[in-house]
C-alpha cells in the first residue's frame, strides 16, 4: 500500500477531514476535529501513525516488525505503521478502521447520534 492509497482509504470513512495543522509535510486525518491518523509525506519508508487500544498495541508490535510505538506520539495509544513494507493492505485498512472507531467511540453519545453512528 502506498501513501495515496492510505489517504484515499482514510477519506472514504464518514465525516473525515484532512489538513496540515503542524507543517507542510504532516498530513492529518480527523473526525469531528479529533485525530485518528497522521503521516509524514516526506519520511521514508512511508508510514502512518494510528491510534490503538494499549493492550492491542503491545500484541501488534510483537507480531509485526512494521509496527512500532508511535513516533512523536503517546507510545501507549499510538502506533507507527510502515505501509510500504510487508503488511498487507487488509491489515493496514483494519488498523485504520480500529483507529477511526476508537475516536468515534470517544465522541459524546450526543455527537455520535448527530453524526449518525448510533
Amino acid at each position: 500500500m502506498n501513501i495515496e492509497e492510505c489517504r484515499n482509504y482514510c477519506l472514504s470513512k464518514g465525516f473525515v477531514t484532512e489538513s496540515f495543522p503542524f507543517d507542510e509535510q504532516t498530513l492529518v486525518f480527523k473526525i469531528d476535529n479529533k485525530m485518528f491518523a497522521l503521516s509524514s509525506l516526506e519520511k521514508l519508508p512511508a508510514s502512518i501513525n494510528l491510534k490503538c487500544n494499549p493492550e492491542r498495541s503491545i500484541e501488534l508490535r510483537a507480531k509485526y516488525n512494521e509496527i512500532t510505538s508511535g513516533y512523536h506520539m503517546s507510545k501507549k495509544h499510538w502506533n507507527t505503521v510502515q505501509i510500504d513494507g510487508n503488511l498487507t493492505s487488509s491489515v493496514i485498512k483494519e488498523l485504520i478502521d480500529h483507529s477511526y472507531e476508537l475516536v468515534v467511540k470517544g465522541l459524546s453519545k450526543k455527537r455520535q447520534k448527530e453524526l449518525g453512528f448510533t
